[in-house]
């Protein structure tokens, strides 16, 4: 194969003019910041969440500083991943899709054998099933177009567990599992499929533990940067996943967790 790298266009690698990007929970948190990042790198952005009023926000931020750092456009739409027919009433009115970045999940902490049914079925429905229903429905139209960047939040909790996480644990390590198929099946037809892995992130889903002085400083020690991350570290993957600038990265876990996963040790949560 020729070497074609002297007349490749370096400075376009991070470029998604002209590109549409779906983010799901931009409402908030992660999804928010991962929602302006692909903005301010030119996208198209449609902001979706469960909460309609947070999604707007989003997205009225992103188009009043279209003309600063931000950039790009953006609108709302209301989306609840968590069945089929609401994903689709959600998108009917969509452009077709090149980027998806899937964020939402939930979290019941307690000890396993303390779990109740309602509760297992609340976590899995939303992590788990909720994400195949989203990837089922807008990963068609990206392989029928031939082209497309999935992106997949999971966590460290797919690798390290504490208590408390078990059932959250198996979902993340399943959406995993999951979407490292379906980038082994969509390869063929031009569309990429990775996961990001944050650490601990400050947002509103982690307040409980940032509101616990001893908790809040266990984990903000634990990792090699000895902090808790911003919302706004999450997005440099997300747009370099989303980007050209990752052509040749499918089926893989990115980590963004500041060497948690590289660092041992242990915190006894209250639970």
């Amino acid at each position: 194969m020729s070497d074609t790298s002297a007349s490749f266009d370096y400075r376009s690698m991070f470029n998604l003019d002209g590109r549409v990007a779906l983010v799901v929970g931009a409402g908030s948190g992660i999804g928010q910041a991962s929602a302006q990042g692909l903005a301010a790198h030119g996208a198209t952005v449609l902001c979706a969440d469960v909460n309609l009023a947070n999604a707007t926000a989003t997205a009225t931020r992103i188009q009043q500083d279209g003309g600063s750092a931000l950039g790009g456009q953006a609108s709302a739409l209301l989306l609840d991943m968590r069945t089929s027919s609401q994903i689709a009433k959600g998108l009917q009115d969509a452009p077709p899709i090149d980027i998806l970045v899937s964020t939402p999940s939930i979290n019941v902490r307690k000890p396993m054998l303390s779990l109740t049914d309602d509760e297992f079925d609340r976590i899995v429905n939303l992590n788990l099933r909720g994400t195949f229903l989203l990837l089922r429905h807008v990963a068609k139209g990206m392989a029928e177009r031939g082209r497309g960047s999935i992106i997949v939040f999971s966590s460290i909790r797919a690798d390290v567990v504490e208590q408390g996480q078990s059932i959250y644990a198996a979902t993340k390590a399943g959406v995993r599992q999951m979407c490292r198929a379906l980038a082994a099946e969509l390869a063929p037809n031009g569309v990429r499929v990775n996961l990001i892995a944050p650490g601990v992130v400050d947002t509103p889903l982690t307040k409980p533990i940032t509101s616990t002085p001893a908790w809040n400083e266990a984990y903000a020690t634990k990792s090699a940067l000895k902090r808790w991350a911003q919302p706004s570290e999450m997005a440099g993957a997300v747009v370099y996943l989303a980007s050209d600038a990752s052509s040749y990265v499918t089926g893989s876990v990115i980590f963004v967790d500041g060497g948690w996963t590289a660092v041992d040790g242990r915190y006894d949560p209250p639970l």
